[in-house]
Formats: C-alpha cells, sequence, structure tokens
C-alpha cells in the first residue's frame, strides 16, 4: 500500500497516463482513490467532464465515464433512444451537475482520453445505482452494447 503522501503523486502520473493514452498503464491498472472532483459538464447519461484534486494546488481535467452503466446514445438513429438519453442525461446534471463528486477504482476506458470510475456524489451516493434504479441507464460490464431501439 502507498503512503498517503505518495498516493496523490501516483494518481497524478496514472491519470496524466490514461489521458494521454501512455502504453505503460494498461486498461487493467487501477487507481484505488478516492479523488475529489469538480464537475465541469455533464456529456450524456454515463459520462461527465470533471477537475480532479489530485494533489493540493493541483487539477486536472479528464472525462469520466461511470463504471458498470450504459446510458442510451444522444446521436441514435432511433428517436426512442435520442429521448431516452435526453432523459438520462437531464438525470445525470441534476444528481452531479456543477457539484463535487469522488471518484475511485479509476482505469483506463476501452476508448482512451476518457477514465473509467465508481463514482459518488459528494454525500456518498453512488452514481451509477442511482440511475440504475430510476430506469434511466442499463447495467454495463464492458462487453456487447445492447441496443436501446430493437
Amino acid at each position: 500500500m502507498l503512503s498517503p503522501i505518495l498516493s496523490p503523486l501516483f494518481l497524478l502520473s496514472g491519470i496524466a497516463a490514461l489521458v494521454a493514452g501512455a502504453p505503460c498503464v494498461l486498461a487493467r491498472d487501477m487507481l484505488p482513490g478516492p479523488v475529489e472532483a469538480e464537475v465541469v459538464r455533464v456529456i450524456d447519461g454515463d459520462t461527465f467532464v470533471a477537475t480532479a484534486h489530485i494533489w493540493p494546488g493541483q487539477t486536472i481535467t479528464v472525462s469520466v465515464r461511470i463504471r458498470g452503466v450504459d446510458a442510451p446514445e444522444v446521436k441514435s438513429r432511433c428517436a426512442a433512444e435520442k429521448a431516452a438519453a435526453q432523459m438520462s442525461r437531464a438525470a445525470l446534471e441534476a444528481l452531479i451537475g456543477g457539484g463535487t463528486v469522488k471518484i475511485r477504482n479509476i482505469s483506463g476506458d476501452k476508448y482512451f482520453g476518457r477514465v473509467l470510475a465508481d463514482v459518488t456524489t459528494a454525500e456518498e451516493e453512488p452514481v451509477a445505482e442511482s440511475l440504475l434504479a430510476r430506469a434511466l441507464v442499463r447495467p454495463y460490464d464492458g462487453g456487447q452494447r445492447v441496443s436501446y431501439c430493437r
């Protein structure tokens, strides 16, 4: 286990490498966190941009995909999926928009340039579970995505 002093430095280098797509950091590498982050904007029902506080006076802005869920796609060809995407995005915005979150178990996403993480509100409410309970997103384990328009 890393000392509390070294953990944020390790996290900084890991997040920076993940964002840059460095080959030395593999998607299976996980940084435990928690890392406090300010939500900059919500992109869709399962992704947002945040400024993570990784060291006193040091931040990094990163796209965060919420682990364990798949939201409907805003750019879908299907009108029903587009409408569902707007609902899931609005719900995520209401839950975390403009606020502070904590991200944990941070790893590279299959699309480098963003990270995959467990996310809780500042009050420790699990974001994925909240969205799942309201049927705004589906469970997702990284496998084949199931269409919202069948």
